[in-house]
C-alpha cells in the first residue's frame, strides 16, 4: 500500500520555508556575525574557489548540514546550542532558506538565512577572502 503525497513545486518550497524566517539583509549579516552569530557557508566547493568567502564563515556542506547544526546531535559543530544565532548562506539566498528551515525544525530557533546570498553579500561591497577553505568533514 502505497501513501499519496501532495506535490509542490521548489518555489512553493521556498516560500514556505521563508515565512519561519526572520531573513537577513547583508548589512545585518555583518553585523550579526561581528556579534557573535556563526556564518555557515553552504556553496559548493566550485563557487567558493571562484568567487570568494566571507572571513570567518564556516563551511558546512549541505549533505551533514542538520548533523553539524543539530544542537543536541552528537556529531555538532562545538558550541552549537538551541540559542546561537546562525546565518545560512548559498550562492543566492534560496538553497539557504530552504536548509535554515530544516536547521530550525531542528530546535535551533535563531537559524536563518542571507537574503540574496553570498553574491549579495559580495555585491553590497563587505568583505571577502579568497575561496577554497575546506568543509567542515
Amino acid at each position: 500500500m502505497s501513501e499519496r503525497t501532495a506535490s509542490i513545486g521548489a518555489e512553493e518550497m521556498v516560500e514556505r520555508a521563508r515565512v519561519r524566517l526572520d531573513r537577513v539583509t547583508p548589512e545585518q549579516a555583518a553585523v550579526l556575525q561581528t556579534d557573535g552569530a556563526l556564518m555557515v557557508d553552504i556553496r559548493p566547493y566550485a563557487n567558493r574557489l571562484a568567487e570568494g568567502e566571507i572571513a570567518g564563515a564556516v563551511v558546512v556542506e549541505r549533505i551533514v548540514l542538520e548533523w553539524r547544526l543539530d544542537p543536541a546531535g552528537e556529531h555538532r559543530l562545538p558550541g552549537i546550542d538551541a540559542d546561537t544565532p546562525v546565518v545560512i548562506m548559498c550562492n543566492e539566498g534560496y538553497a539557504s532558506s530552504l536548509a535554515a528551515a530544516d536547521v530550525r525544525r531542528l530546535g535551533l530557533r535563531h537559524a536563518t538565512d542571507l537574503i540574496g546570498g553570498f553574491r549579495a553579500w559580495k555585491a553590497a561591497g563587505l568583505p571577502v577572502v579568497p575561496g577554497g577553505t575546506p568543509a567542515v568533514p
